[in-house]
């Protein structure tokens, strides 16, 4: 059995009206992980081997992301709010036969996650969660130093097909200069991995997907979030949330405090990475994996 993750056969289920790719290998309880923009579920492969040894991983691909579906915007980009998201991964669980399970998420993969872990919750046990607050909050405090910071959160949003018709005429230059433009630039990352999230952008409707993705998080998952908010909505499992100390989130928000206003059971702290903690610091991150999931 390979101990690489780009070598493991790429699987596809059809949930939720989409189809979702992912790789799963390991033995032991299930754990699902859920990546960020501007990737896709390879940003694990150097925690993999470790992870795969003592749980049965799965990695996923959000919709509109690496091969999963790219469904095309809809009214109010309801077809990429974070709760339909989460019933994607939710649903592929159950395909894979998994009840109940732990989820490690990154970035856009976290806001998932916290969506996950509101709209089902008994199928949350635990949850880790990297370089992010909650999305109302990030934007609710959002300052000049946060909006410099991250530009594309604003940029993304802005109506078709301007930010998509940019993007599409470069794949390749987009990716890089995002992920590059980070402490630590693109140094960081594993040529393999990196022609991965090169190959994924490049394929039809990718900048569509992230488009909407962050369009939705600007519109009507702020609404799920204040009516939830409204009516007490909390994470009720364990919740472990680490950013990193060279990064935006951290020197922008008090994440730890935002996130207790949120869930019942928060600990974490600032590891010493930029953005993209899995690739930067996989040792800490599994640590701190190990400590949470066992």
């Amino acid at each position: 059995m390979t101990d690489t993750l780009f070598d493991l056969p790429l699987r596809t289920c059809a949930v939720n009206g989409v189809r979702i790719a992912a790789r799963v290998q390991g033995d032991g309880p299930p754990l699902l992980l859920l990546h960020g923009h501007p990737q896709n579920h390879v940003i694990w492969h150097r925690v993999w081997p470790t992870l795969t040894r003592s749980h049965t991983c799965v990695a996923a691909d959000l919709r509109g992301y690496g091969d999963s579906s790219k469904p095309a915007a809809s009214a109010g980009h309801a077809a990429y709010a974070k709760r339909e998201m989460a019933r994607d991964m939710a649903e592929l669980m159950t395909a894979l036969g998994f009840e109940r399970f732990d989820v490690l998420a990154h970035d856009r993969g976290a806001r998932v996650a916290h969506r996950l872990g509101l709209d089902h919750a008994a199928r949350v046990r635990r949850m880790m969660l990297l370089d992010i607050a909650p999305t109302l909050d990030m934007y609710e405090g959002t300052t000049r130093a946060f909006a410099q910071a991250y530009f594309h959160w604003f940029w993304l949003i802005q109506p078709a097909p301007l930010p998509e018709t940019m993007i599409a005429r470069d794949p390749a230059f987009y990716v890089r200069s995002i992920m590059g433009g980070r402490p630590g630039g693109l140094a960081l990352f594993a040529p393999r991995a990196l022609a991965e999230y090169e190959r994924c952008a490049a394929l039809p409707d990718w900048a569509t997907g992230i488009c909407e993705d962050y369009r939705a998080s600007a519109t009507i998952d702020l609404e799920h979030d204040r009516d939830g908010r409204a009516r007490g909505e909390r994470l009720r499992m364990p919740v472990r949330v680490f950013w990193g100390e060279r990064g935006a989130v951290g020197r922008n928000f008090d994440v730890l405090a935002l996130w207790r206003a949120v869930a019942d059971d928060v600990a974490g702290g600032a590891l010493p990475g930029a953005h993209y903690l899995a690739e930067e610091v996989p040792d800490r991150v599994l640590e701190e994996a190990a400590r949470l999931f066992g």
